[in-house]
């Protein structure tokens, strides 16, 4: 009855221990939803991004007038006939 009892006591905590410490225990499972939860948020941040970009690319694709905004935005162009005029601001210098 004793080496019964030993061995079911023995088995009992070997279950224990997977529950409260290995590889499947409530410890792990919580941490992996942490990180699918943390996966998400940057997918969803990167699908958002995406979006902006297919935008973006259909945008210059369709038209001249986005292509112009762009290189006037980042590459200073000015067309024939305007005046560039630039403005300072005294408490910036």
């Amino acid at each position: 009855m004793k080496i019964l009892s030993l061995v079911l006591l023995i088995l009992l905590l070997l279950t224990q221990y997977r529950l409260w410490v290995g590889e499947g225990s409530i410890a792990h499972v919580s941490e992996l939803k942490r990180n699918i939860a943390k996966q998400e948020a940057e997918n969803q941040r990167l699908k958002a991004q995406n979006q902006n970009l297919a935008l973006e690319v259909e945008a210059l694709r369709s038209g001249l007038d986005a292509v112009e905004a762009r290189a006037r935005e980042e590459l200073g162009l000015i067309k024939k006939g305007e005046t560039f005029f630039l403005f300072i601001d005294p408490e910036e210098q």
